[in-house]
């Protein structure tokens, strides 16, 4: 997949339309996570200092309501924008209509407009959610040209993303999402071998795509976090009270038949009787787990077993949390994965966004891993093997043979 980037197109003087995900967890209207607007700054940089003018277009939660409206405006992130870009930022608190359209007008080179949350859009007829042709072509006539830095919304087709794309002359991707191709995609498509693959979380009916395209393509995968109980239910284990998906069992058994050794269960369970941070947990063989307990991490021995399918790993993908590691008793698993694949020098370590992504954040391992991804739905989706629509829509890189 090779697409055009921002440093592919002449961007002096040019009305820049920027696809960013600043879809960020709110509380009480104040941000608890600003990654995401972290990581499209270098884009937004490199246009600046192309002398060109930017409007930034992003979603924020779903509206539904007007009281949605009014929770998910974007004008505490425009503020945590300006305080992180040190730099000013205009916004205006419409979509569409001629205020919108005068304040572009009368940019100058440099200025930076923000555009009010996309998804207003979709209070009455979902137009950007269900990529409203006219919606689409409106917001591409804004501009000269489009790029798209919102990996997080690439596996949907939106107006705010594949709308304006197929309405541009200039179609491109910004240095996230190309940054998010690179890894992700040649992690999957041309690993450098051994390729290890970490899947975690709750369900296996989340990632059933995933397991069938990696079981092709991966040397090992470590099975953890709460999807490890249907496969311990297919192997004939009790699993007390833990998360199961009973309407999965023979399909996880199909699994284990084709993956044969490549797929590598926990060893033992940390188990309490209640889900709670305060609750007393003990471990357990992982098929001892008792009748009126429930797992909530990995044990000693399978951070062990882990380590030694990690040893000498040159690509890793991680997604998934191996626990409940928001609760802190029950978060070693998931740290000590953190820990050894941040102990790896030599390997390409990878995070495919999502819960395992916010862990590795909030324990201290940002800057541990080689790329850590903005998006849980599109990774998942980009490991899968699918086509991204928010990507294809973009222009194709011309080869050699047609210069």
């Amino acid at each position: 997949m090779s697409k055009k980037t921002i440093r592919d197109v002449n961007l002096k003087n040019k009305t820049v339309l920027i696809r960013v995900d600043f879809n960020v967890p709110m509380k009480d209207g104040k941000i608890t996570d600003d990654n995401r607007i972290v990581q499209a700054l270098p884009t937004i940089r490199y246009v600046l200092e192309q002398n060109a003018k930017v409007v930034l277009f992003s979603h924020l939660g779903r509206i539904k309501t007007e009281e949605d409206k009014q929770k998910n405006s974007l004008y505490p992130v425009v503020q945590k924008l300006i305080s992180l870009l040190q730099y000013p930022v205009t916004f205006i608190d419409e979509t569409k209509g001629s205020k919108l359209e005068k304040a572009i007008k009368n940019m100058k080179a440099k200025d930076i407009i923000m555009v009010e949350n996309t998804r207003f859009e979709d209070l009455n007829n979902k137009a950007e959610s269900g990529n409203s042709p006219e919606l689409g072509k409106y917001w591409a006539s804004l501009g000269d040209v489009f790029v798209n830095d919102a990996f997080g919304t690439a596996h949907r087709a939106h107006a705010s993303n594949v709308g304006i794309a197929s309405n541009s002359k200039d179609a491109v991707a910004g240095f996230l999402v190309e940054k998010e191709i690179k890894f992700i995609g040649e992690a999957v498509n041309n690993p450098k071998r051994p390729f290890v693959a970490i899947l975690g979380g709750a369900k296996v009916s989340d990632k059933i795509s995933v397991i069938e395209n990696l079981l092709n393509k991966a040397d090992k995968i470590l099975i953890c976090g709460a999807m490890a109980y249907t496969f311990f239910k297919a192997l004939g284990y009790e699993v007390g009270t833990s998360k199961c998906e009973l309407d999965y069992v023979d399909y996880a058994k199909s699994l284990l038949e084709k993956g044969k050794d490549k797929i590598i269960l926990p060893l033992d369970t940390v188990v309490t009787k209640e889900f709670s941070e305060n609750a007393e947990g003990i471990i357990v063989h992982s098929n001892e787990i008792p009748n009126d307990m429930m797992g909530m991490d990995i044990g000693p021995k399978t951070i062990e077993l882990f380590k030694k399918g990690l040893a000498g790993a040159k690509t890793i993908v991680w997604n998934g949390p191996a626990g409940v590691f928001e609760f802190s008793q029950f978060a070693k698993g998931t740290n000590e994965i953190c820990h050894i694949l941040a102990g790896l020098d030599d390997a390409i370590t990878i995070i495919g966004g999502g819960d395992s992504a916010a862990a590795a954040i909030n324990f201290g391992f940002e800057n541990k891993f080689t790329h850590i991804s903005t998006g849980g739905g599109a990774s998942l989706e980009f490991l899968e093997g699918k086509e991204l629509p928010g990507i294809a829509a973009l222009d194709d890189k011309c080869c050699c043979c047609c210069k």
